[in-house]
């Protein structure tokens, strides 16, 4: 069974709700519509002038709950286009008062079926409160995603994490409008290769942010990338076998990372988190979608896997 998803990052500036539904039904429209449509963050909750607007005026602003008019139009529409809807990050007023930088998503039937609130803020720049809990969620039939914003991209243990809960494809949200935006580029490229999984960095246009945004496969390679600030959409196609295939063959067929570890080996003390690696719980969990070729490695396979550890 194929397990390819047609994919949009939409790289724009922030705009009212109000225009992200009416821009998002014209794209799906036209030949850069897609299964799984993805923005930028905070795109729905950028004032064009926030130099003018204090923390408590903006909060006011767009802070809502989840289920709030905001969700329920945004699921009225990911419902109305039948489609996998990530509008980026909004504010998130949570039950006891705090405000969360929180992306969402919504299947074709309208549902909020994940919600991740950024663990890693910009401090002390960005105030919103930090999440503590990392999330996948599965696309029935096609496989598994995980979510991060922004700066987490700069935290290894996010996208490893997210990686070790079977996520196949990575969606970093982005509004990065500094210079760091550099720095990013080559750690989301990173964070695919050494964790084998997609990454999708999807940046703001200018104004509201730098651009850049792009998509890398499971051995490191950009397969679509904007050159610079412009508005646009990056169309491509994610083949989720990739991963397991990656895992399976060998990144560049002569790194297998998650395979290190044999069931005998000794545990791995992690001072810096007062915790260890279990080598029996080292490999990631297998998204159910996964091809039951793709889950187990050949005998040869293992074989060379043993004699490269042993260099």
């Amino acid at each position: 069974m194929s397990r390819h998803l047609r994919v949009a990052l939409v790289q724009t500036a922030a705009e009212t709700l109000a225009d992200f539904a009416t821009n998002l039904r014209r794209r799906q429209k036209s030949p850069s519509a897609a299964e799984l449509v993805v923005y930028p963050e905070l795109h729905l909750c950028s004032p064009a002038d926030d130099a003018s607007m204090d923390l408590e005026a903006y909060y006011a602003a767009y802070a809502e709950p989840l289920d709030g008019p905001r969700g329920k139009e945004l699921a009225a529409l990911a419902r109305e286009l039948g489609v996998w809807l990530v509008p980026g990050t909004v504010l998130e007023r949570a039950g006891d008062g705090r405000v969360h930088n929180t992306a969402v998503v919504y299947n074709p039937e309208g549902e909020l079926v994940a919600h991740y609130r950024k663990i890693f803020t910009w401090r002390p720049y960005e105030p919103m409160a930090p999440g503590r809990d990392f999330v996948v969620f599965d696309m029935p039939g096609t496989g598994r995603v995980g979510l991060s914003i922004c700066y987490d991209a700069w935290y290894p243990e996010v996208t490893r994490h997210l990686a070790w809960m079977g996520a196949e494809l990575v969606l970093n949200l982005v509004q990065t409008p500094t210079s760091g935006r550099a720095q990013e580029i080559p750690l989301n490229v990173a964070n695919s290769i050494v964790n084998q999984v997609w990454t999708a960095s999807v940046n703001g246009a200018a104004p509201t942010a730098l651009g850049r945004s792009l998509l890398v496969d499971p051995e490191g390679e950009t397969r679509v990338a904007a050159v610079g600030t412009e508005e646009t959409v990056l169309l491509s196609v994610v083949d989720f076998d990739r991963v397991p295939a990656a895992r399976m063959h060998g990144t560049g067929g002569d790194s297998w990372p998650w395979n290190y570890f044999a069931p005998d080996d000794t545990p791995l003390e992690l001072p810096l988190y007062n915790g260890r690696i279990e080598p029996t719980s080292w490999r990631p969990a297998t998204p159910p979608e996964t091809p039951s070729a793709l889950r187990t490695r050949p005998a040869q396979q293992q074989s060379h896997e043993d004699a490269q550890a042993s260099r």
